[in-house]
C-alpha cells in the first residue's frame, strides 16, 4: 500500500526561484493516473507553481486479455494499427513480449496515433508512425485516414470505455475495425477523502485544477460525490483548466465552467494556456 504521505505530493521550488517563475504563488491540482503526472507536475514547477497531485483516474488491466491476445496473434490479417494512447501502447507491448511476438509482426502494417506523446512512445519500441493528426482528438484521425481507409482491415486498442467516434466513423468509410480493450479506467476511491480534504483546507485549497481526458472529469465529479451542483459549489473560485475541446464539452456537460483551454492538445500546450491565462 502507497505511503498517505506520498499519495499527495505537494511539488514546489524554492521562495527565491519560483519569484521569477511565471506561475510563482499559483497552486495547481494535477489528477492525472499517478504515474502519468510526472510531465505536467514538473512542467508547472518549473515554471514556479506549487502542484498537488491527487489522481482521478487510475489505469487497471482489463479483466480478460483474450480479445487483445487473438487480434496480436493475427496482426498479419491487418492493414493498419490505430494507438489513442500511451496507455494502449504500453500494454499492447506488454502482451506482444508475453506472447513472444516481435516487432517483426507489425512490419506489414500502417500505424496511426492520436498524438506525440502516443507516438513518440511507439517509435521508442522502434516502429514507425505512417499519421498523426493535425489536432490530436478522434475526429481528427479520422480525417488523416478518409481517403486511405476503404476496405481495410483495422485493429483499433483503447481503453475499455472511450469515444466511439473511430470506429464507427472508419466503418462508414468501409473499412473493416476491430475494437479491442487494452486496458481500463477506474476512480481511485482513496483519492476522494483527499480531495475533500484539499478543497477545505484554504492553505492548500488549488487556484486552478488541470483536465487531461474526459475520464478525468468524470471520475472528478464522481469524487465529489457525482451532484453537479454539490461539485459546483465546492469549486467556487478555482479555475477549471482542459487540454482540449473534447474534455471541455464533458465539463460543461456535467455543469462545470471551462476557464482554460488548451490550443495544442497536449501537456506542453495544457502548461502554456495556463501560462497565458495569468498574463494581465
Amino acid at each position: 500500500m502507497l505511503n498517505p504521505r506520498m499519495e499527495l505530493r505537494r511539488v514546489s521550488l524554492r521562495a527565491g526561484a519560483r519569484q521569477r517563475q511565471p506561475l510563482s504563488g499559483l497552486r495547481i491540482l494535477v489528477g492525472r493516473a499517478r504515474h502519468q503526472a510526472g510531465a505536467l507536475s514538473s512542467g508547472l514547477c518549473k515554471l514556479g507553481a506549487d502542484v498537488i497531485e491527487i489522481p482521478f483516474i487510475e489505469i487497471r488491466k482489463p479483466r480478460s486479455y483474450r480479445p487483445l491476445d487473438s487480434a496480436l496473434k493475427n496482426l498479419r490479417e491487418y492493414d493498419w494499427l490505430i494507438l489513442t494512447s500511451v496507455n494502449g501502447v504500453e500494454a499492447v507491448w506488454d502482451r506482444l513480449r508475453k506472447l513472444r511476438l516481435t516487432e517483426k509482426e507489425l512490419a506489414q502494417l500502417q500505424v496511426a496515433a492520436i498524438g506525440p506523446a502516443t507516438k513518440k512512445a511507439i517509435e521508442k519500441r522502434g516502429v514507425h508512425v505512417d499519421v498523426v493528426p493535425n489536432e490530436y482528438v478522434a475526429e481528427s484521425v479520422v480525417a488523416r485516414l478518409c481517403d486511405r481507409i476503404a476496405g481495410r482491415r483495422v485493429l483499433l486498442a483503447r481503453a475499455k470505455v472511450a469515444r466511439d467516434v473511430i470506429p464507427r466513423e472508419l466503418r462508414k468509410l468501409g473499412a473493416l475495425v476491430d475494437v479491442v480493450e487494452a486496458y481500463e479506467t477506474v476512480i481511485p476511491r482513496a483519492s476522494r477523502a483527499r480531495l475533500r480534504a484539499v478543497l477545505k483546507d484554504p492553505k492548500r485549497r488549488p487556484h486552478v485544477i488541470t483536465f487531461t481526458s474526459s475520464s478525468t472529469v468524470r471520475n472528478f465529479v464522481a469524487l465529489l460525490a457525482g451532484k453537479n451542483t454539490r461539485a459546483t459549489r465546492a469549486l467556487r473560485g478555482i479555475r477549471l483548466a482542459s487540454i482540449g475541446p473534447v474534455t471541455s464539452s464533458t465539463l460543461r456537460e456535467l455543469g462545470l465552467p471551462v476557464d482554460i483551454e488548451a490550443k495544442e492538445y497536449a501537456i506542453p500546450g495544457l502548461i502554456n494556456a495556463i501560462v497565458y491565462s495569468q498574463r494581465p
